[in-house]
């Protein structure tokens, strides 16, 4: 059952990375009483349009985790696309992450996602915390293949904040992927997978029972 994960580690090589993956589900274990750490490798300020502030995902993030109930988030300032450069530093970030916290569930990338920067978070994070549960969300853009193994039953208030937490982020607004319509439509196709309203879906990387 979700209920019995207390301490939950959301890795996001990218700020709007978690929210989008797991942002319903982050909302349910919020509203459990579960303590979710937020993490954050790079704020994309290379990728920023012209004319606005180059930290505004940073600005962003911490109003998208304030909105969703996270008090803890930690921001890298890895460059984006170039996070497999940085392997062994981000290894030990996590190994630190690990030795300073007792979290019991792990969210990161799917390992068949294709973006470089997600692949080298999905992978350094399996290898820091693999006595751990581990569950990969989907970015459905980035998957060439996606296995739906576990889903998590959402409500439409945790699938309303996940929509609201990522409007804090109206420098991407552009990008289709962040509208409402988009959020709703996948969580209704989750949900109608396994008979419920609302869902999100996630690939098992490792169970600890």
């Amino acid at each position: 059952m979700i209920s019995s994960f207390k301490n939950v580690l959301v890795l996001a090589p990218h700020t709007d990375d978690g929210e989008l993956g797991a942002g319903g589900t982050i909302s349910k274990l919020i509203q459990n009483g579960t303590k979710v750490t937020y993490v954050a490798f790079s704020t994309a300020e290379e990728s920023v349009p012209e004319g606005l502030p180059k930290d505004i995902l940073k600005t962003e993030v911490k109003e998208a985790t304030k909105r969703l109930g996270i008090q803890n988030l930690i921001i890298y300032n890895y460059q984006v696309r170039k996070l497999n450069y940085k392997r062994q530093e981000i290894l030990e970030n996590l190994i630190d992450l690990k030795k300073a916290n007792n979290f019991d569930l792990v969210l990161l990338p799917s390992l068949k996602d294709i973006h470089q920067d997600h692949s080298t978070i999905a992978q350094e994070g399996v290898r820091a915390f693999k006595g751990i549960t581990i569950l990969g969300y989907e970015l459905i853009w980035n998957n060439l293949s996606f296995d739906t193994q576990c889903f998590i039953k959402l409500n439409e208030e945790h699938i309303q904040k996940k929509v609201h937490a990522l409007q804090s982020y109206e420098s991407q607004g552009f990008r289709d992927y962040l509208s409402e319509d988009f959020i709703f439509s996948l969580a209704k196709a989750r949900g109608v997978q396994i008979g419920a309203k609302y869902a999100e879906a996630f690939e098992v990387i490792r169970l600890i029972l």
